[in-house]
């Protein structure tokens, strides 16, 4: 974390570290520059100089002016919500809505809104694919899944990843964030795979939040080495060909993610929602060229 002279907030050692005062399990380095009590990622609110807790917050600026006179805002520079995981929640309603579907409608409705590039359908009549103008696959492959185990792991990593990221980004970045990625890792497995080859799954979307998370850790001198332990075993899942994984849409979402994660957290204050909205779009573009050129040479 970047951070003023004379800040409190110096990084401690990785052990011994103090728990959240809201969330005593989560050990955290930093503490509001008020109270001075540890607050984790989802309680920090960005200050003039480091962070505050809620509580300092709500009490009001310590400039004499009246608390809603500066709207709290996350490291980020999202709006503080209510409830930090809501749209974590939403996600994790949809997907599950739509296993629902799958399992009572079965592989027609699958088949019909899976990732395929350009192929032949089992049920549906002449080609199916991106290729063939069905670009709304790249979108809704992130919703669907192969089976319980799958959409098990991939529901219980949003949960886990997902849910301090949209806290510390606050909601609108934060989905800025889950689609880009996820749209992202669409594009490199329809770029890349053969486009015959079906994929489905949130594990691209997932991947980018796992490096957006690897960003804002990086930046608040958090330890990532169990980060990246974890990160490295799903890679090495993701290219044992006994699982057979598409590994284009995993390494495309952690790309995405990577780039979109650093826009949020090091974006200057002065014109951090360009910067970071600006490139959103700018991967999208990308993204939206893979898919033109891709169709070019696939039709």
């Amino acid at each position: 974390m970047d951070q003023a002279p004379g800040s409190p907030q110096e990084p401690q050692d990785a052990q011994g570290l103090p728990g959240c005062y809201r969330h005593p399990a989560q050990e955290t380095g930093i503490r509001c520059v008020r109270c001075e009590r540890p607050i984790c990622p989802e309680c920090m609110i960005s200050a003039s100089v480091g962070f505050q807790c809620p509580e300092c917050v709500r009490g009001g600026s310590g400039t004499g002016h009246a608390p809603s006179a500066n709207q709290p805002r996350t490291v980020a520079g999202g709006t503080i919500a209510a409830d930090p995981r809501l749209v974590t929640k939403i996600l994790i309603g949809i997907c599950l809505a739509a296993f629902v579907v799958q399992q009572t409608v079965g592989n027609p409705f699958t088949y019909r809104f899976e990732m395929i590039g350009h192929a032949l359908m089992p049920g549906l009549s002449g080609p199916q694919g991106v290729a063939e103008g069905q670009w709304y696959r790249l979108l809704t492959a992130m919703f669907l899944h192969g089976s319980y185990l799958h959409i098990a792991f991939n529901l219980l990593s949003l949960w886990w990843i997902g849910g301090p990221l949209e806290a510390a980004l606050g909601r609108a970045r934060y989905l800025s964030l889950y689609f880009v990625s996820g749209l992202a890792g669409s594009a490199l497995s329809y770029l890349l795979a053969d486009p015959a080859q079906g994929s489905l799954g949130a594990s691209g979307a997932i991947f980018g939040l796992f490096g957006a998370t690897a960003i804002l850790m990086r930046r608040l001198n958090y330890d990532l080495r169990p980060l990246i332990g974890l990160l490295v075993i799903n890679l090495i899942f993701t290219f044992n060909p006994a699982f057979n994984i598409s590994w284009q849409a995993h390494i495309g979402g952690l790309v995405g993610g990577l780039v979109v994660g650093y826009a949020m957290v090091h974006a200057s204050r002065e014109r951090r929602a360009l910067v970071q909205y600006g490139v959103c779009a700018l991967v999208l573009v990308v993204v939206l060229v893979t898919v033109v050129v891709r169709t070019a040479q696939l039709t």
